[in-house]
């Protein structure tokens, strides 16, 4: 069993590892996201603004599988009540912020990826909505800015409603895993500002 828990953990961490937000555009385009965004992030916002909607598009669904597949995988093979499966969900998002080759300075802020995780724990999808609802409350609702807070608030709010659903020890131990990972790519920026309604 922790060969097995061991397999899934390294497999997530180098499917994340893999930053298909600067290869894709790299490839198709011809450029280097690190170099024309603003932030260096090789992510699938910067795809997006740097790469155009095609190639935002594929290093999404790239950026989700890579954190549904060892997920999904993993809770078909091995006991997801178990505390290593905590490590299974966590490692596909610490590859993608802190990839093998480049550590934190080349990873990416591991959003997508998250999601991605959560996707996999289907059918046990509550975490997922929780954080899509965070999401949306902090984007259109209570609208906080910059980007950085929103996301730092957002995850948050959203480790703490998903415990509250007791999504049992494991899971709740990679939902704080994930959380803490994605804060501390999130944790520089000291500008708060708050709407309501539109921008």
């Amino acid at each position: 069993m922790l060969r097995e828990y061991g397999f899934f953990i390294l497999l997530g961490y180098l499917a994340g590892g893999i930053m298909f937000g600067y290869l894709i555009p790299r490839m198709i385009k011809g450029i280097d996201v690190r170099d024309a965004s603003d932030d260096g992030n090789p992510g699938t916002a910067n795809a997006f603004l740097c790469g155009g909607v095609f190639c935002g598009i594929l290093v999404l669904l790239a950026d989700l599988l890579k954190g549904f597949l060892p997920v999904y995988l993993a809770g078909r093979r091995v006991d997801i009540r178990g505390l290593g499966f905590s490590l299974v969900m966590a490692a596909p998002v610490l590859g993608h912020a802190f990839p093998l080759c480049g550590g934190k300075g080349k990873g990416g802020k591991a959003i997508a990826v998250s999601f991605g995780v959560l996707m996999g724990l289907y059918p046990r999808v509550t975490g997922l909505w929780l954080l899509i609802f965070w999401y949306l409350f902090f984007s259109l609702v209570i609208i906080l800015n910059p980007h950085r807070l929103r996301t730092r608030v957002t995850y948050i709010c959203w480790l703490i409603s998903s415990l509250a659903f007791r999504p049992g020890t494991a899971v709740a131990l990679g939902n704080m895993l994930i959380a803490g990972i994605v804060i501390d790519k999130h944790r520089e920026g000291k500008l708060l500002r708050l709407g309501f309604g539109r921008r």
